[in-house]
């Protein structure tokens, strides 16, 4: 059964991140928000996604597309600008070896309990703990080729099955496959499990940040990259932060999942940030274009 109090906070924590590369087309990613304690105390709020969706994203700011609810309970999209790079450099922090990269932002008065709370990550021994076994249904977030599930601009909420064995620990097993359709626009967001068969707790299992192929054919498999490295690099950083330590972007990715099989073809992995091109007056639908579907600038919702 699915947990709908989980569910629905990581919808409402759940973002569009866009960026124009020209008058038709777009960079689309996905990012969602967390409410991380510090040590004075307070809490600071900060966006995680895949880092490649930063670092594809050449321009220095971004378009997060923030959802406000008005008083007679209507929701509206109301995006606005963050940047994430100076002329100094990226302003996110990445991990040293994993697709991650998170960075603080400044969300909008009324909205800052849509982030979800940092505990809810996994962490080494979630798996174990929660009896995680392949089969076990897992869920993401997203906005596949740009779409979202209506006009305020919530993401769409897709499920699939784990298809990785074992899973743990995460230093020899960093990301494990998810069995559903990962295309582009999904990148960055997160993937969870709630309460099902009597098993425990709701957690944050990772993020997806990459779709499979193997000779330019689709497998309909997504991997994910395990949230014990949002953690790490969440703590990465606060202590830069409490250093005074400028971000420091030098992604090295692990060797991507599925390895080399033996005997075997050697498979591919695709990332998810696609550039996506925009007509101005037409809805939004698949079709075959340049770089994915087209949609309009502003309503890029799913017919």
């Amino acid at each position: 059964m699915m947990d709908v109090d989980l569910t629905v906070a990581l919808i409402k924590a759940t973002v569009q991140i866009d960026q124009p590369i020209s008058d038709s087309k777009r960079m689309v990613g996905t990012g969602f928000l967390v409410s991380v304690p510090r040590a004075d105390g307070k809490s600071e709020v900060v966006l995680v996604t895949a880092a490649h969706v930063f670092e594809k994203m050449p321009a220095a700011d971004v378009r997060i597309g923030w959802r406000v609810q008005g008083v007679q309970g209507n929701w509206s999209y109301v995006p606005s600008n963050m940047t994430i790079r100076t002329a100094t450099g990226p302003v996110w922090y990445q991990h040293p070896s994993q697709d991650i990269a998170v960075i603080p932002v400044d969300v909008p008065e009324g909205l800052r309990d849509s982030a979800i709370p940092a505990a809810w990550l996994a962490d080494d021994a979630t798996f174990a703990a929660e009896r995680v076994a392949a089969g076990d249904e897992m869920m993401t977030l997203g906005y596949p080729h740009g779409l979202s599930a209506n006009v305020a601009g919530f993401p769409i909420l897709r499920a699939g099955r784990l298809a990785s064995w074992p899973v743990a620990p995460s230093d020899s097993y960093p990301t494990f496959l998810i069995d559903l359709t990962a295309v582009p626009g999904n990148s960055g967001g997160p993937v969870f499990m709630t309460s099902q068969e009597g098993k425990g707790h709701t957690f944050i299992a990772g993020v997806l940040i990459k779709q499979v192929e193997d000779d330019n054919q689709r497998l309909e498999l997504g991997v994910v990259t395990d949230a014990v490295f949002v953690r790490e690099t969440i703590n990465l950083m606060l202590k830069a932060q409490g250093a005074g330590i400028n971000p420091v972007a030098s992604l090295k990715p692990a060797a991507p999942a599925p390895m080399r099989l033996p005997g075997g073809a050697t498979t591919d992995t695709q990332d998810m940030t696609r550039r996506i091109t925009s007509s101005a007056g037409q809805a939004a639908k698949p079709s075959e274009g340049e770089g994915g579907t087209q949609v309009t600038p502003d309503d890029k919702t799913a017919n």
